[in-house]
């Protein structure tokens, strides 16, 4: 059973709140329940669960309020919107709830983030080691209000990984009412090149699957022949949505990220969502 519908972290940064619009939108859209979510470090190990006066738990109680108050504002009328306050480190907390939630979100970087960091440690090991799609709220993203013109771009090899991108991508793209642009990039890592035509014939088959069950969304193919790194970011930049598995046909069973993923969770212009 679901704990949580979508799950977002907030810790009251700048990346956080946007993280906070994106996962309201995103819970209008589905018609679904939404938990803010605000880790915080007890003084000492036994304030965490004795109900201990604590001065970092009041302004952890202060920081979750804000975030609530934020998600409730814009919030469909009716829209459940939950409050968790977590004590522990904020990636180890998101994991562990994401066990029973449907969808993570987290900022590209948050209070603790360096200057110049394109993705901050928290939305590095979230991606990493969820047990739910996350959704990175990066880019050029702004919340229009009923307008979602521009399409959701997923990258897809023919693996089992980019399968359950497609899969949850063009879900979206039927939420958002916008066509799909599922993208595949023939050349990377000498482990896949020379194998340009049975990844373009697997990749042809994964999309006509999930299109054969999802009439109501434009399907469009695009078959790039260079590196995935730049077809994606390319095709992201006219995107409102780039979805990504969480590695690709190339890599190690071992990799929890595959470098692809990890480059586009650092540079992709919109909000990154990697599916497990």
């Amino acid at each position: 059973m679901r704990e949580h519908d979508i799950i977002v972290g907030y810790d009251g940064s700048p990346g956080s709140t946007e993280a906070i619009d994106w996962a309201v939108q995103e819970a209008r859209l589905r018609g679904t329940s939404l938990t803010v979510c605000h880790a915080w470090t007890p003084q000492t190990a036994a304030v965490a669960s004795a109900d201990v006066p604590d001065p970092a738990r009041d302004q952890a109680d202060r920081v979750l309020s804000g975030g609530v108050l934020h998600a409730r504002a814009s919030a469909a009328p009716g829209a459940e919107v939950r409050s968790l306050l977590a004590s522990g480190p904020a990636a180890r907390v998101l994991c562990e709830q994401s066990a029973g939630a449907d969808l993570v979100v987290v900022g590209s970087h948050g209070i603790g983030g360096l200057p110049g960091l394109q993705l901050g440690s928290v939305g590095l090991q979230v991606t990493a080691h969820a047990h739910a799609p996350v959704t990175v709220v990066r880019g050029g993203w702004r919340l229009v209000p009923g307008q979602y013109p521009e399409p959701v771009v997923v990258g897809a090899d023919g693996s089992p990984e980019s399968q359950r991108a497609l899969e949850f991508a063009i879900a979206e793209a039927a939420l958002r009412d916008v066509p799909l642009l599922a993208v595949c990039a023939l050349c990377d890592a000498a482990g896949v090149v020379g194998i340009a035509q049975s990844v373009e014939a697997a990749f042809g088959a994964a999309v006509d699957r999930v299109q054969a069950a999802r009439l109501d969304v434009i399907v469009q193919r695009r078959v790039e022949p260079g590196a995935p790194r730049s077809a994606l970011l390319t095709a992201a930049s006219r995107g409102q949505l780039l979805v990504v598995g969480a590695r690709g046909r190339g890599g190690l069973q071992e990799m929890t990220l595959g470098s692809i993923t990890l480059a586009l969770l650092h540079h992709a212009p919109c909000p990154v969502t990697v599916v497990r």
